[in-house]
This record gives structure tokens, C-alpha cells and sequence, in this order.
């Protein structure tokens, strides 16, 4: 199993219980996520940044995912062209956009990689502090995230979640206050096959 080893969970205000101003932090992460959705939410966070907000929200994530793990998503929809076209829709992105995206996440991607072979620590400094924290909705279905999935990585000695898209889609489909989550459903979205895969211990990731 190929897992996320990044920094520790950051979520938005009050993600941990406390309140802005107060609170003693635990060092340790919350989840790890797969490197897939790790690279999803580094794509969500771009997207949240070219509409110069303040947090990664549930739809960003959401078109990440669409970006980057489509092909493995798209099967637990009947009609495939109906939900495309839905999600290029809330997630404002055409064909042209899309090559954007995906440009330039390589070239982070590149950058990032030369940053870290030489060492280069201020960067590496400067780019944590301009990381975008989740909202409190999304930093919400992460943890509902955290309670369904069924495999565990081991840090300090502590067994952690392990997040995969399958598991984090299945909260959002599910989040009973959310018009997004209610869209995604009416269109034919077999929860029962996405549930399983989701929950099945069997199905490690192949990320």
C-alpha cells in the first residue's frame, strides 16, 4: 500500500475541537491519505486558490478527484455522461481548463521535486505557510471518512486511518445537509457498490 506521508492534518478553523485562539494540538495526524488523493487535494487546493479563497472546500476536492481519478470513480455511475457534464458544471472546468490543471499541477509537481532534491528548505518553508487549510464542511466529511475506512497505517505506534477516494466520495454522497451531496445521488449513483468497495478490507488500495 503506497500512502501519503505528508504533513500532519491541517482542516480548517476549529478543526480540532478548539478554538481559533487556543488549544493544545495533537502531533499527531488525524489520517493519511493515498497518494492519489493526496495529489486530488493538491489539485482542489489550486483550484481553490484561482477563486482566491480562504479554504479547500467540499466541491474542490470534488473536482480534483474528477481530474485526476475519473476512470476509477466513474464506474459507480450508470450514466456516466450525465454526472460528467454535472461536474464539469460546479467545478467550472472545460477542456481547456482541464489541460490547465493538469499543467500546471506537473510543474508544481516538478518544482517541488527539484525543491526537495536539493534541499532547498526555505521553499519548502514557504509553501507550507501559503497552504490552504479544508472548511470546516470538508475537514467534517474527512472525519466521517475516517470512521468507515477499514485500513489502518501505523504511526509512532499508533494505528491511523487511511484515507481512499472511494471512502471520502461515500461521505460526500452522504452528507445529509449538502445540496451537492443530494445531486450526486439523483443521478443514479449506486451507493451499495460504492459502500462496498469503499468498506471492503480485501481491496487495498492500489495506491
Amino acid at each position: 500500500m503506497k500512502l501519503f506521508r505528508g504533513k500532519r492534518d491541517k482542516s480548517g478553523p476549529a478543526a480540532d475541537g478548539k478554538g481559533a485562539k487556543g488549544g493544545v494540538q495533537s502531533s499527531l495526524p488525524s489520517h493519511r491519505l493515498t497518494v492519489d488523493l493526496a495529489r486530488a487535494e493538491r489539485l482542489a487546493a489550486m483550484i481553490a486558490r484561482s477563486r482566491a479563497a480562504k479554504f479547500i472546500e467540499v466541491a474542490d476536492l470534488l473536482a480534483g478527484m474528477y481530474i485526476y481519478e475519473w476512470e476509477r470513480l466513474s464506474h459507480f455511475w450508470e450514466d456516466q455522461d450525465e454526472i460528467e457534464e454535472f461536474l464539469r458544471t460546479i467545478c467550472s472546468i472545460s477542456p481547456q481548463r482541464w489541460n490547465y490543471w493538469i499543467e500546471n499541477y506537473d510543474k508544481q509537481r516538478h518544482d517541488d521535486e527539484l525543491a526537495r532534491l536539493s534541499e532547498d528548505r526555505t521553499k519548502g518553508a514557504r509553501a507550507s505557510e501559503e497552504a490552504l487549510e479544508r472548511s470546516t464542511e470538508l475537514h467534517k466529511i474527512l472525519t466521517a471518512a475516517e470512521e468507515i475506512a477499514p485500513f489502518r497505517d501505523d504511526v509512532d505506534g499508533k494505528k491511523i486511518p487511511v484515507l481512499t477516494s472511494e471512502c471520502v466520495l461515500l461521505c460526500i454522497a452522504r452528507n445529509p445537509e449538502s445540496e451537492l451531496s443530494r445531486k450526486l445521488r439523483d443521478m443514479a449513483l449506486d451507493l451499495t457498490a460504492l459502500e462496498r468497495s469503499a468498506r471492503d478490507p480485501r481491496r487495498a488500495p492500489s495506491h
